[in-house]
């Protein structure tokens, strides 16, 4: 597709926590995993070289299509013994996934109240606009169309979960947000 190609020893593994370079001050943070939600392996490996190249040292687990998406936020499947309490830091996904499409990710993740408000960015080769619009639509934080030169693509990664690692203050857990909804009067 045009991307750098990885030599096969360069190949990060699934589930990883990239070299660490400073903690920024942030223990917490830096704590909390990203889910990143790819089924082609090209744009995986880019996308943690990309992470590892820019610091980041929190946790990184991917996941290759909607479904295992799914299992691993709400703890389900092969996710079972999972804390689904402990919610990732960001969620990058792609659209064109199998057995589940990042949309209908997108969906079950925002109609249910311990996910409703996690962020998510969706990261796509997709230019179709329409993709654009049901992804807003549907509650994305952000959606980003995947450079094909390395430098940007590694650019946009580090800017992107800089953002929602570093700067961002996270919603609180989905208990709350619930109970805080239904405690005020109409």
């Amino acid at each position: 597709m045009g991307r750098e190609q990885i030599p096969a020893g360069d190949l990060p593994v699934r589930q990883q926590t990239c070299s660490a370079t400073q903690n920024r001050g942030m223990p917490f943070v830096n704590k909390r995993v990203i889910l990143v939600v790819e089924d082609s392996p090209t744009d995986e490996a880019l996308l943690l070289r990309a992470l590892n190249k820019s610091g980041v040292t929190n946790p990184i687990v991917t996941v290759k299509d909607g479904v295992e998406a799914t299992e691993y936020l709400f703890g389900t499947g092969k996710y079972q013994f999972r804390n689904p309490e402990e919610l990732p830091a960001i969620v990058l996904i792609d659209l064109n996934l199998p057995k589940l499409d990042g949309l209908e990710v997108l969906r079950r993740m925002r109609s249910d109240y311990r996910t409703k408000l996690l962020p998510v960015a969706i990261f796509t080769s997709s230019i179709e606009e329409q993709d654009l619009i049901n992804g807003y639509s549907l509650g994305a934080n952000s959606y980003l169309r995947k450079p094909i030169e390395f430098w940007r693509f590694s650019k946009v990664v580090a800017q992107l979960v800089s953002y929602w690692v570093e700067l961002n203050e996270p919603p609180p857990p989905g208990e709350k947000i619930w109970a805080h909804h239904f405690d005020r009067p109409a």
